[in-house]
């Protein structure tokens, strides 16, 4: 009956998922308000909730136009649920934006399969990820992920690999002026002390442990399937699948190296790794199982924010 529901792009669906997303915000708001460092006023709230909506948004037209699902919006609730299970995703604006913009970025190089305007799409790409960095630094880290999508796409001509380069730096010579005109000097706008740690102290919580725990244990058992299952996929859509698995690699590097752990920073891997599991629940055959694997997944959350 879950997995029906569904089964095809209907309203429902983005209303559930919304209702998720500010179920979400509002648990953080009421009990996990203690985690809170900034204290963000009603229309920051307001603004980044729809940003995180807008995300989902995103997500949703990167797997319709690229194939990568059989036409359901089981993603959609995935990541929803994520966001449920690590309520602390509203806590820093700076990685929501920060994600936005990679999701958008992401959307551009997943398009190169088209093989048209691949010069403005490898330019936006890198434009893109660059701002994201402005906002999130590690963010910086999917810089790569331009590259090996060249790769993937078997796109050989030498220019191409250099367009993502002057597309961030373009952004660099915008945010100079920005600096110099705003600041008065040509750095103050860019980060001024890049810090990463390998603490996890802070994820010593029941909720975090657990969140954790789900993210790993559903993501690792859907990703063994998802791998084996590319090479049946249609030829031309095969690199978008590598590049969701490679892009969520990137993600769980981001939350290794993060030096403040609270779970905001979770927030890149929900979408990659939403695909990857919604592609392992479309190949299950059986739908008693296939139920209960999106019922499990749905329960978990819950159980963690009720304990």
């Amino acid at each position: 009956m879950i997995t029906t529901i569904f089964s095809k792009s209907k309203p429902i669906n983005f209303l559930i998922v919304c209702c998720v997303l500010l179920v979400s915000l509002l648990i953080l708001e009421f009990k996990y308000a203690h985690s809170l460092s900034v204290n963000y006023g009603l229309v920051t709230k307001i603004g980044m909730f729809l940003i995180v909506f807008f995300s989902v948004l995103v997500l949703h037209f990167i797997v319709v136009k690229n194939g990568l699902s059989q036409q359901s919006n089981i993603e959609l609730l995935v990541f929803a649920l994520f966001v449920l299970a690590v309520p602390q995703t509203f806590i820093s604006y700076k990685i929501i934006v920060s994600n936005m913009f990679i999701l958008m970025a992401l959307r551009r190089m997943i398009s190169i399969r088209s093989k048209k305007e691949i010069i403005k799409k490898l330019f936006d790409s890198g434009f893109l990820i660059g701002l994201a960095s402005v906002f999130y630094f590690w963010s910086i880290l999917f810089f790569p992920l331009i590259i090996i999508s060249l790769l993937f796409f078997s796109e050989s001509k030498a220019k191409y690999y250099f367009i993502p380069v002057l597309g961030l730096a373009t952004l660099v010579v915008i945010l100079t002026a920005v600096s110099v005109i705003f600041y008065g000097d040509i750095f103050s706008i860019f980060p001024q002390k890049i810090d990463f740690s390998f603490n996890y102290t802070a994820y010593n919580s029941f909720q975090l442990i657990g969140a954790i725990t789900i993210l790993l244990s559903f993501g690792l058992w859907s990703s063994v399937f998802y791998l084996t299952t590319i090479k049946k996929k249609m030829r031309s859509y095969r690199p978008s699948y590598k590049i969701m698995f490679v892009a969520c690699m990137f993600a769980t590097a981001i939350a290794i190296i993060t030096p403040n752990k609270n779970g905001s920073e979770m927030l890149f891997l929900f979408a990659p790794l939403s695909v990857i599991i919604m592609n392992y629940i479309e190949t299950i055959t059986d739908n008693w199982f296939k139920n209960s694997f999106l019922a499990l997944l749905i329960i978990a959350p819950i159980v963690l924010l009720v304990l």
